[in-house]
């Protein structure tokens, strides 16, 4: 079908996601025909560097041979198989693999579809646990300022970004929000810190858990703090009887240079949320992750109704589970420091600019703070521009996201970072 079909029939059918659609439906779209490696075509066959893994999920480069040989290996055998009731293979061994290469103690694995439900799953797990141990005054939860954990009602009561969050507040259950640097180090995470523990004493007995984004707070526009900042809060949190909530969604799977985040924080979790990463872009499947102490909580005769009260048509979907055990074997012994290194040389010479407020990484998680002076949407203008020079970039606000795959090479890192560069100059 020719483009211009393909774009009035979007235009006709398609709602996108976080997305003005009148907006979207004045201007032709683009749309992607096809993908190799880290870079995308579009149907008029223009090729893009896809500078935020296809939204953070892609890790080894589309059509990956060894990932696309497990997805039609296991479509062989079976596509879908329930779990409720049954199991099947490639979900005994992700859940095998997770347990082997996560933090200590995380034994458990509960499976869904996305970042959201993950969230939900661990927010659910958590107060059930809390309610059945005897702990019943312990109904709230406590998240970092500016939190995005998803965009499902529980998953939303725990964020705090008014542009996403504000319109659902009388849908919401409270929680309580602690203050978080922008920046890794310094006054300004010292000062948050300190606020940070006082709230958490005051509040500590009402806390069924605390959940958190290790490192990096994504969609807040990468906002990071240091390992040091958050092991501090987590070793209160526990000391005071909260569980421990990872939401590793976004940061997962080496984009901080760790297979996990927590890995250097330091801490393991009570809780572990696990999705885009997972399967490597290939698929929708997401994890949970807890402890035998949690899991054991649940256990007792059926007609007590202790069991988790939760599950989804295509929890463990047997391709993605497949995709996912070869992704964790491609990831093992992954070096991602020359990706690392090519991003930090090009991400100096950046900040040398005027229009460029500040640059922060952590691995391969990259924010890019624009001096706008005033100009509306200045981000949104900068990624678009960035599209015909060949690069596919986010704007949150004012701020650029870089998050390629970890397949990127040294060389296509350079580029991505100059085309922002040049996005620049043609605007400013």
């Amino acid at each position: 079908m020719d483009p211009t079909t393909l774009a009035a029939l979007d235009h006709k059918h398609l709602w996108h996601p976080f997305t003005q659609q009148a907006e979207w439906t004045a201007t032709p779209p683009l749309i992607i025909a096809s993908a190799q490696g880290c870079s995308l075509t579009d149907v008029q066959g223009r090729t893009y560097i896809d500078g935020v893994s296809s939204l953070w999920t892609n890790v080894h480069g589309h059509r990956h041979p060894r990932l696309d040989a497990a997805l039609t290996a296991q479509l062989d055998a079976v596509a879908h198989s329930t779990m409720l009731g049954l199991t099947h293979p490639p979900a005994i061994h992700l859940a095998t693999r997770l347990a082997q290469v996560t933090p200590d103690g995380l034994t458990r694995t509960f499976f869904s579809d996305n970042g959201s439900t993950a969230t939900e799953v661990a927010l659910k797990m958590a107060f059930q646990y809390q309610q059945q141990i005897g702990q019943t005054r312990r109904t709230r939860f406590v998240a970092l300022r500016d939190a995005y954990h998803g965009d499902t009602i529980g998953a939303v009561s725990v964020g705090s970004i008014d542009l996403f969050h504000a319109i659902y507040r009388p849908l919401l259950f409270d929680a309580l929000a602690l203050p978080a640097p922008i920046e890794a180090g310094g006054a300004e995470e010292a000062d948050c810190l300190a606020r940070a523990l006082a709230l958490l004493e005051e509040h500590a007995e009402t806390l069924a858990a605390f959940l958190f984004e290790p490192l990096v707070q994504g969609a807040a526009g990468m906002k990071m703090h240091s390992p040091e900042f958050l092991r501090t809060l987590a070793t209160r949190a526990r000391e005071l009887g909260v569980l421990l909530i990872a939401d590793e969604v976004a940061v997962g799977f080496g984009r901080t240079g760790t297979l996990f985040a927590m890995d250097q924080v330091g801490v393991a979790p009570d809780l572990l949320c696990l999705a885009k990463g997972l399967a490597a872009g290939y698929l929708p499947i997401s994890a949970t992750l807890t402890t035998e102490a949690i899991y054991e909580a649940f256990l007792a005769h059926p007609d007590a109704h202790r069991q988790f009260f939760h599950g989804h048509t295509f929890t463990g979907n047997p391709l993605a589970c497949a995709v996912a055990l070869e992704n964790l074997s491609l990831l093992d012994g992954l070096d991602t420091a020359p990706l690392e290194r090519a991003l930090a040389r090009g991400l100096a010479s950046l900040s040398q600019r005027e229009d460029v407020l500040g640059v922060r990484q952590r691995g391969v998680m990259v924010g890019i703070d624009l001096r706008s002076d005033g100009q509306p949407r200045f981000g949104h203008r900068v990624a678009m521009a960035c599209r015909p020079l060949g690069a596919i970039v986010r704007p949150l606000g004012d701020t650029i996201v870089l998050n390629p795959p970890l397949a990127l090479s040294p060389a296509e890192a350079a580029r991505l970072v100059a085309i922002v560069g040049e996005a620049l100059d043609g605007l400013t």
